[in-house]
């Protein structure tokens, strides 16, 4: 048996004593280190402070523990500014960083377990039934009813979280900076969720604005008599189902299978209509005389063009109807895209084909909803590619020209979309852009229209002026914006931004004086015979406002409050509504279907143009709110509402409920949008706390009913056999023409794979261009 071997004793002497081995007075610096002039006085370990010196700070911190307690009772001011940005969020916090609610009773084993770990830094997980800090600086509350609505702060030096678990949506966690009580109050800097981390601009960080309602109802709606949350269920196993069918096997290996000529005719004019106004990456008369060939009779298409052909069918598919009839089509398409690109042909991806199709895959990936949360994940690796070919670099300024006008310029438009695609994903996804103005010297694209390129017998096209309509003054004008752009989603996003509302007012200004340069030259450009059509201008005023609201949201729940942040709310809430009307020009209960492509993209799209409506609502819910509990306290007579602010709310219930109709499956949206409802008109008519609080359960009982008894009939529409199609002889494609319901419409599948034996997949694109 092995003898017992002794515990080494942590070293309590400095390095350099512990070196030459003499005594350490273990101060800092130690009298040998000061004799020597040593310069550094290093101790491995903290040095461990004399006996004498323990007993007094044992003493010390007994007292600040009584004083503690007794600071912990109700009505003990606080010394730290409440985290959330809610309405009803409590003005005071305990000096031990937590939130208590009223309603819950404080265990003194809590505290002490609490004081604990604050002390300690103990990575011990805890028992269920307790609530206390994990990490040193995250709070996460039990699964326990009994601890559901107690938000719970811990801090460190620079910040601070506070969790909530609210069961529709899980668990968040708000990071926030340390602030005094004098202080502001403390805005969220990012949020994480699951495994996610979101910045500002993410439309999570609007969802705290409704924590006071969650906070109320939350309990309620776990009363054993309410069915919300076991109707919910539900509906989360049959939009599994719906989704599973949905998705086609992967490796889903691509066909040369296309719709019926005059739908993929159709699908085109859409995609060349809507996303390549904004967004540039083809060359279309080179993308037409392609596209052409292939319905040619004996033609063989390249397979990469195929490849790039699904994937504008795919974008153009949500905009074909209001229905989205084409969304099964446009998954197999955008599913049989990823799995060619994920082939090992790794050299063969450095190519402005390729590139083209990287771009288009992202897009097509929001347009449908296949994987849309992970597009800035997988956009960097496009930035990345793109670099790896040189394009951030002006094809001037790479030496001797190797290249042709044509593809100098389809750079250039390249690169500027990636640097769109990235601001945009940025704003989505929370996330940095992960590209700065120092990184990159291509100049902006000319403004040329398609035609133009290549110059003809062999000169050089020559730009149009600048106030002339192209092709690409869209994509120009936004350009035109990129630094301040840039500047404002690295300021809510990047982690070394530390948001001084000095500088959120600087970048307002930069922002709104760059648009009014950028609306003049558009607004000139109307006044010729060929002019932006109304789609283009809105869609590029939906986006520029879209950083309005982003940069001046993290001050709105201080700006509901507090004066100073005054001019942040009237540029939130007209932002909000804006975008709201550039998306839905007319209201939605005017019609059950709508014509509008831009409403269309927002209604069966998802990503951009869809998030941005979630964040227009919450703020319209807010403010409404708010104006009502102040005419409330300020009149006696019946609250007045703007019309166009309840017109929008209206709206957005709508909006969820058309979404759902068209595919998507997520019920969230459209019970919250139906409880915030039920809850203002409660607030309008004067309803008291109880009978409030019923009308919203009774509204958020009726919404899941309705979303079951929907989901249930597409689960039912997806188990039905599906009939023969025809093939389109002329073309070999598939008669998907307006005879056939979207349940009749089979894809047939080809079992034969590409034939690209000898095929160059880099030369279709400039082939006779000179």
């Amino acid at each position: 048996m092995e003898p017992e071997r002794r515990r080494r004793r942590p070293a309590v002497s400095c390095i350099l004593c512990r070196r030459r081995k003499i005594k350490c007075n273990r101060e800092v610096p130690c009298s040998n280190c000061t004799k020597s002039k040593n310069a550094e006085c290093i101790y491995r370990d903290a040095p461990r402070a004399p006996a004498q010196t323990r007993r007094q700070g044992r003493s010390v911190e007994s007292r600040e523990t009584s004083q503690t307690s007794l600071a912990s009772a109700p009505d003990a001011p606080s010394a730290l500014s409440p985290l959330s940005p809610s309405i009803s969020t409590p003005s005071t916090a305990t000096p031990n960083h937590q939130y208590h609610d009223p309603s819950r009773p404080t265990t003194t084993a809590t505290n002490r377990t609490a004081d604990l770990v604050a002390r300690t830094g103990s990575h011990a997980r805890p028992a269920r039934s307790q609530t206390v800090p994990e990490q040193g600086h995250q709070a996460v509350s039990s699964s326990g009813p009994s601890s559901t609505n107690t938000p719970v702060s811990t801090f460190t030096k620079n910040s601070r979280v506070e969790t909530r678990t609210v069961n529709v949506s899980g668990n968040f966690y708000f990071h926030s900076e340390h602030r005094l009580a004098s202080a502001p109050q403390a805005v969220t800097r990012c949020v994480t969720h699951k495994t996610r981390l979101f910045g500002q601009s993410h439309w999570v960080n609007a969802l705290a604005l409704l924590n006071d309602m969650f906070d109320v109802i939350e309990r309620h709606l776990r009363d054993d008599t309410s069915t919300v949350f076991k109707v919910e269920k539900r509906c989360k196993s049959i939009a599994r189902i719906i989704k599973s069918r949905r998705a086609p096997p992967w490796p889903c290996a691509p066909t040369p299978e296309l719709p019926a000529r005059a739908v993929a005719d159709a699908l085109i004019e859409r995609y060349l209509g809507t996303s390549e106004t904004v967004f540039r990456v083809l060359h279309i008369p080179s993308f037409r005389r392609d596209y052409e060939s292939v319905w040619d009779p004996g033609s063989n298409p390249d397979p990469a063009f195929l490849v790039q052909l699904k994937l504008v069918l795919a974008i153009g598919s949500s905009t074909y109807d209001s229905d989205f009839s084409l969304r099964s089509f446009a998954t197999q398409w955008v599913y049989e895209a990823q799995t060619w690109l994920s082939a090992p042909e790794f050299k063969s991806q450095l190519g402005i084909p390729s590139l083209q199709t990287n771009i288009l895959s992202l897009i097509a990936r929001e347009a449908t909803g296949i994987g849309e949360d992970m597009v800035w994940a997988n956009l960097g690796a496009t930035l990345r590619i793109a670099m790896y070919m040189g394009l951030h670099r002006d094809p001037a300024g790479l030496g001797p020209r190797i290249t042709t006008p044509l593809v100098d310029e389809m750079r250039r438009r390249l690169w500027n979309t990636i640097l769109e695609l990235a601001l945009q994903s940025s704003l989505t996804s929370g996330g940095p852009p992960l590209v700065s103005l120092d990184e990159f010297d291509t100049e902006p694209p000319g403004n040329f229209d398609d035609d133009q390129l290549p110059g003809q017998d062999g000169e050089d096209p020559v730009p149009k002026p600048n106030g002339q309509f192209t092709q690409m003054t869209m994509a120009i004008a936004l350009r035109s914006m990129l630094p301040q752009r840039l500047a404002i989603a690295r300021y809510l996003n990047d982690l070394s931004s530390h948001g001084t509302y000095g500088e959120t007012l600087k970048l307002d200004t930069e922002l709104r004086k760059a648009y009014k340069n950028m609306t003049q030259t558009l607004q000139a450009s109307r006044s010729q015979l060929r002019c932006p059509s109304n789609l283009e201008l809105r869609a590029v005023d939906l986006i520029i406002r879209r950083y309005f609201l982003a940069l001046h949201l993290p001050f709105f729940a201080p700006a509901l409050e507090e004066s100073a942040f005054a001019f942040s709310r009237r540029v939130i809430v007209e932002s909000a509504l804006r975008i709201w009307r550039a998306a839905f020009p007319l209201p939605l209960s005017a019609s059950t279907t709508s014509d509008d492509l831009l409403t269309r993209i927002a209604i069966n799209g998802s990503g951009f143009f869809h998030t941005v409506a979630v964040q227009a609502f919450v703020v319209i819910a807010v403010e409404l709110k708010t104006l009502i509990q102040e005419e409330g306290i300020l009149g006696l007579g019946p609250v007045e509402l703007r019309p166009d602010l309840m017109a929008a709310l209206q709206d957005f219930k709508l909006w969820c409920w058309k979404s759902m109709e068209t595919g998507t499956t997520n019920t969230k949206g459209y019970l919250i949008a139906c409880m915030v409802c039920a809850q203002m008109e409660a607030l309008q008519r004067g309803m008291g706390e109880e009978e409030a609080i019923a009308c919203e359960v009774k509204a958020a009982e009726e919404a899941e009913d309705k979303c079951l008894v929907l989901l249930q009939g597409i689960e039912a529409k997806s188990r039905q056999p599906q009939g023969a199609v025809e093939i389109d002889g002329a073309g070999g494609g598939l008669d998907l023409t307006p005879e056939y319901g979207a349940e009749d419409w089979d894809y047939m599948a080809s079992n034969l794979m590409f034939d690209s034996v000898g095929v160059d997949p880099m030369s279709w694109m400039f082939q006779g261009l000179g």
